[in-house]
Parts: C-alpha cells; structure tokens; sequence
C-alpha cells in the first residue's frame, strides 16, 4: 500500500465527515483540502471526493436506524410513513435528474477551487440574509415538525438541493437554509436534509463509482475505503452534534466562516500566493 496515499485519504475522510452536514460545503473543503495535500488526480480525486460521502450517509442511517426501520416496516400501511417516504422521494427527484444531465460538465469545469471560493462567499451572505430576514419578520416558522410537510414542501426543498451541485454552495446547506426559507423551522429543515440526502449521495456515489470505473483499479481501493470508514465515524459524530445545535443556535457562524474561508481562498488566488 502506497502509504502518504492512505493517510491522504484518512485526512480527506476527516474532511467529508466533519463538513458533510454542516452548510459549508464538504465538496467545496475536499477540493480544496486535496489540492493542498496534492492529492493526485491519477487516484481519481475527483472521483474520491464524491465515493467517500457514502460513509457520511451511513453515519445518517446508523443514528436515525429507529427510524429507518420503521419508515420500512410501515411504509405500506403507515399514513406518517408513508408521507416521509412520498416526501422524500419527490425532493430527491429534481437533483436526480438535472444531476445525471449535468455531472459530467460540472466535475470537467466547475470542480475547482476559484469556483468553490466563490460559492462559499454567496451562500455566506445568503445564509447571513435568511437568517437575519426570520430575525426581523418575528413570524414562527409554518412547519415546525418534519412530519408535518407536505410534498410541496418537500419538492421545494429538492429544487434547492440542485443549487447545490454547484461546488461550495454546500447541500445540508441548500437545503437547510432553503426549506427555512421556504416556511421550515431550522430543526425540521435539518431533519428533512438528513433524510433527503440518504438516497441523494447513495444514488450519486454509486453513478459517479459506475462511471468512474475504468479507473478504480485495485491500487485505490484501500485509499477509498480508509476515507469511507473515516467519514463514517467523524460525521457521526457532527450528526448528532447538530441536531442539538440547531435547537438553541442560528447559521450566522457558519455563514462568517464560509465568508472568511472563500474569501481568503480568492485572495490568496488573485495575488499568487497559492496557485489553485
């Protein structure tokens, strides 16, 4: 085993992990992180970055387990089930198909840093605008539970999500930010961004691992699964860190440092400092 290789992949593991659910944009962090440790692109970077978020969203599946099995157990004869379900699928739809329309242009020009930095900066001060919007309008959110939407609702949120395979933008961070625009308290807004993401990057790791196959040779295997089981334990744990935060915290830090990390990205960019 090539072993800088293996402890590249264990730092980018940390990186999905720590960055998947948080609105700042854990591809926009991988990109970035892999060029800063350069991470080669004949071991698939790019195809990497994407294969690795599946350990993330086992993580989701491992805390909210409960619940999975009983969506499964009651999803045929079970009205609150059945409507995750419906909810779920119909926010997953709209990404599923501009995504399999558009991936290929997207890694080819828009996996970069400049455009990640650039991506962190706009939803910085969109999050720092939503968040200041509910602030002043004073109005309690219109869905306070995650069970409580209906498939408007969650259409909504899925056509925000496809916002977010713009590198940078972030999804947790679409999709959260735009369901509480969209009348979803913060805590539904997550819940449902757990939950939509399950289909969401299992349905994107195993098209991009398909189409990416010809170079997954056996000398990167081990590289991918050291990264899968690393953002398996460490997205874990943001999970259920999060889920608390959002009960009595607002994104506004998370919108500074996305602000503050692109733009010292851009700076450093423009001036030469670091060639990106």
């Amino acid at each position: 085993m090539d072993w800088i290789y293996a402890f590249q992949a264990f730092l980018l593991g940390i990186v999905e992990g720590m960055t998947e659910f948080l609105p700042v944009s854990s591809t926009g962090h991988l990109i970035v992180a892999a060029d800063l440790i350069g991470f080669s692109k004949d071991k698939g970077a790019d195809t990497f970055v994407v294969a690795i978020q599946a350990g993330a969203i086992l993580a989701v599946c491992w805390y909210y387990r409960k619940r999975i099995v009983a969506v499964l157990k009651g999803m045929f004869n079970e009205p609150l089930q059945q409507r995750l379900v419906v909810n779920t699928i119909t926010a997953f739809l709209p990404a599923a198909i501009v995504g399999v329309m558009v991936a290929g242009y997207l890694k080819a020009y828009l996996f970069n840093a400049v455009t990640v930095a650039t991506a962190l900066v706009v939803g910085g001060l969109i999050i720092l605008w939503v968040e200041r919007h509910q602030e002043q309008s004073g109005k309690p959110p219109r869905v306070m539970e995650m069970d409580d939407m209906d498939w408007k609702d969650a259409l909504k949120v899925g056509i925000a999500q496809c916002f977010s395979m713009i590198p940078g933008t972030s999804r947790s961070g679409a999709t959260i930010i735009g369901g509480m625009m969209f009348g979803l308290s913060r805590k539904c807004a997550t819940e449902f961004s757990f939950f939509l993401s399950i289909p969401t990057i299992f349905g994107a790791t195993f098209y991009d691992l398909w189409k990416s196959r010809d170079i997954l040779v056996l000398d990167n295997l081990p590289g991918l699964a050291i990264g899968t089981i690393v953002s398996f334990f460490s997205a874990l744990v943001v999970v259920h860190w999060l889920i608390r935060f959002v009960s009595h915290h607002d994104f506004r830090g998370f919108g500074w440092y996305r602000i503050i990390f692109g733009g010292v990205i851009l700076v450093t960019w423009a001036t030469g400092l670091v060639i990106w």
